[in-house]
């Protein structure tokens, strides 16, 4: 995204396309992911981690009525007798079927009133000047709320019970040197520029960038597989508590885990649930659906840990020829399909191995999409961070309960997805789209 600083007409007016660009290809994926299912799935909790998907929806606009209707616009509001019930911060997921919530029809007629008026407003807001819109980021803040709340309807579907609804593309095919790859990939330590203060879309967790200096480390060349995971199973990885943290043997005790999540033991082999589909679990696709807790127990009992945030952040952007921090592992350019697999155009993670065109400068590949990787690291602030534009985006999240996860997956969109971009989770959760990248720190002299 380029500022509209120095730009003139010409340069606004390329930006306001983009952001209309943007906003209408977000809305056909929400569309696609409610009209996939019919009023009665619509209005059903799934789970009582999820919201019915039509509260999603609605909450998609009441979010963009009060940010680019109201705020930016300067609109009279649209429906301001909505406001406490899409309001995230009010009601508990598990409430929410409770509550009278918009129709179907009814949810649906009001973001196409929301976007028509958002549209408006695009057309006419200088965007420079005011901090919310300059370089339209509350235009991009709301395309990634957008899909953020995509990426959760899509973990409500992989959660509904029932015959598939979505369409997918074929997944590549791991490249012809996927097996040649290394287990691991050495990091040299020293110091790197983490977070940014200059992508125009970034969120007030990524921000400030700063200098942060990071040890020697090795990180895995790809995601851990379910073939190697399934090692961790079949040693009896579940069942000892050797490799598990005091808080996560508890949590495996009570939750009665024995796999990741959606796995289910059929005579001597093990088969998963996705999307509508039962298969068998691949061998070559990076593990998904484990908690924090798994991911460390795994790590653990492979000799191994998880990585830090820094370690993580380093690995995918530094460049060490030219010093600096790239904006994805590639480079600067946004993401393409040949890159990563983003965007839900795949409903799987692709084999390990895959996109070599996305690897990083330190060799490791899929840093970007195919699946969430749990970092060792709490969900805090940077040095100088400044809750903006309102604290409950980042600034109440922030403490031990929340671990970070980094990368993207499948399900994430290419918007809301670049190598600063942070995410977070409660340890326990395994509904989203999480799998395991192993680090661990050299012997003396492994890093030359």
């Amino acid at each position: 995204m380029t500022s509209t600083h120095h730009l003139g007409e010409q340069g606004t007016s390329r930006l306001r396309s983009h952001v209309a660009g943007e906003l209408e290809r977000t809305r056909r994926r929400s569309a696609a992911l409610t009209d996939a299912v019919d009023e009665a799935d619509l209005v059903r909790q799934h789970s009582p981690l999820m919201s019915p998907l039509v509260w999603d929806l609605a909450h998609i606009g009441s979010q963009e009525e009060i940010w680019l209707v109201r705020d930016v616009g300067g609109i009279p509001a649209i429906r301001p007798d909505i406001d406490d019930l899409y309001d995230a911060f009010q009601h508990k997921r598990c409430d929410r079927p409770q509550l009278p919530l918009l129709g179907p029809a009814e949810a649906r007629g009001y973001v196409r009133t929301v976007r028509e008026k958002v549209l408006d407003v695009l057309d006419r807001t200088p965007l420079e000047g005011r901090r919310l819109v300059e370089r339209a980021f509350a235009f991009g803040m709301i395309v990634q709320h957008e899909q953020q709340h995509d990426e959760t309807m899509l973990a409500t579907h992989q959660l509904r019970d029932g015959p598939p609804a979505l369409v997918e593309e074929p997944t590549p095919a791991a490249p012809a040197d996927a097996a040649a790859l290394p287990l691991e990939v050495a990091v040299p330590g020293g110091p790197f520029v983490m977070g940014t203060s200059t992508e125009p879309w970034a969120l007030d967790n990524e921000r400030p960038a700063h200098e942060v200096f990071v040890d020697d480390f090795l990180i895995d060349t790809t995601p851990v597989t379910n073939g190697r995971f399934l090692e961790f199973v079949d040693a009896g990885g579940y069942d000892d508590p050797r490799w598990w943290s005091a808080a996560g043997w508890a949590y495996r005790q009570r939750a009665d885990l024995r796999a990741p999540r959606f796995w289910r033991r059929d005579g001597d082999r093990w088969l998963r649930r996705r999307f509508g589909h039962v298969e068998p679990v691949p061998p070559d696709e990076p593990v998904v659906h484990v908690s924090f807790h798994e991911a460390e127990a795994f790590a653990a009992w492979a000799g191994k840990r998880l990585p830090t945030e820094q370690e993580w952040e380093k690995a995918a952007r530094f460049d060490p020829r030219s010093g600096r921090s790239r904006r994805y592992p590639w480079g600067d350019e946004d993401p393409g399909p040949e890159h990563a697999n983003l965007g839900q155009r795949h409903l799987r993670p692709a084999p390990a191995g895959a996109y070599p065109a996305g690897a990083a400068p330190c060799g490791a590949r899929q840093l970007i999409g195919d699946v969430w990787e749990w970092t060792a690291t709490d969900f805090l602030p940077y040095p100088g961070f400044a809750a903006f534009p309102y604290r409950e985006y980042s600034e109440v999240f922030f403490g031990p309960e929340h671990k970070v996860l980094r990368g993207g997956s499948f399900g994430t969109d290419a918007s809301a997805c670049r190598g600063t971009f942070r995410n977070w989770d409660f340890p326990i959760r395994r509904q989203i789209f999480a799998g395991v990248r192993c680090a661990r720190t050299p012997a003396p002299d492994e890093i030359g």
